[in-house]
């Protein structure tokens, strides 16, 4: 079966894009038929129980640690990055050589770093705690983040998408999109979301990844999916989470 005609399940936690955005956007600009299983009504095998039961282990295949988990027929696929290396080729999204799909493995994994640190400005402390738990530490957290860490990444992406010749400065990776741009696209918007004050100021600074964010917005299937209810809308339950306070 192609892999246009393959039907895909996705499960992840289904009142946030987190983790799961980067392999709906994937699965959307490679229009790839697919579920989002625990958006579903239990009724219909969905909701949370949807998500437990895949991580009881299914029948044959390892049991994954956390969500997203894509399923595949039989195969079932765990970690972000690892999911994007394995649909790439499958949908078009990655070069056919095992140089560009090592390559576009090691950005994805660099990109997932980055976004672990999003993610521990507002939960530094634990995630077992709530963010009004741990407000001090997250502030101190946050200016740390926003006056080091995020403008080292970004101009790290910057200069790749700089020195791509054979992208010509639109793409991070290769002649054409692949998953990682889109995975950039996905980051970009969410440093916006929950530091508008901080990326407007840094923005400016990385002018290449601004442009390929507006370009992948404007990719027909990916404007068409942020238009439609599949995209979920950033929330303060997600990664990518909007406190005034932190946004110095």
């Amino acid at each position: 079966m192609s892999a246009a005609k393959k039907k895909y399940e996705l499960y992840y936690w289904p009142s946030i894009q987190g983790r799961g955005e980067f392999v709906r956007l994937a699965l959307e600009e490679g229009a790839a038929p697919y579920v989002d299983v625990a958006r579903l009504p239990e009724s219909e095998g969905g909701g949370y129980a949807a998500i437990q039961r895949v991580l009881a282990g299914p029948r044959g295949a390892l049991r994954p640690f956390a969500p997203p988990v894509l399923r595949d027929g039989r195969v079932y696929v765990a970690q972000t990055a690892n999911i994007l290396a394995y649909l790439g080729p499958r949908l078009g999204l990655v070069g056919e050589d095992e140089k560009s799909r090592v390559e576009a493995s090691t950005l994805m994994l660099t990109v997932a770093d980055f976004v672990n640190e999003v993610h521990d400005t507002h939960h530094p402390v634990g995630t077992n705690l709530y963010y009004e738990d741990q407000k001090k530490e997250a502030k101190r957290r946050a200016e740390s983040f926003l006056g080091a860490r995020m403008p080292k990444f970004l101009r790290y992406f910057e200069s790749v998408l700089t020195a791509n010749k054979k992208g010509r400065g639109r793409f991070l990776l290769g002649g054409r999109l692949t998953y990682v741009d889109l995975a950039m696209f996905q980051t970009l918007c969410g440093l916006e979301y929950a530091f508008p004050k901080g990326w407007k100021r840094f923005s400016k600074k990385v002018p290449g990844l601004v442009a390929l964010r507006e370009a992948v917005a404007e990719r027909p299937r990916i404007r068409a999916y942020l238009a439609s209810p599949r995209r979920i809308p950033f929330n303060e339950d997600g990664i990518f989470r909007r406190y005034p306070e932190l946004d110095a």
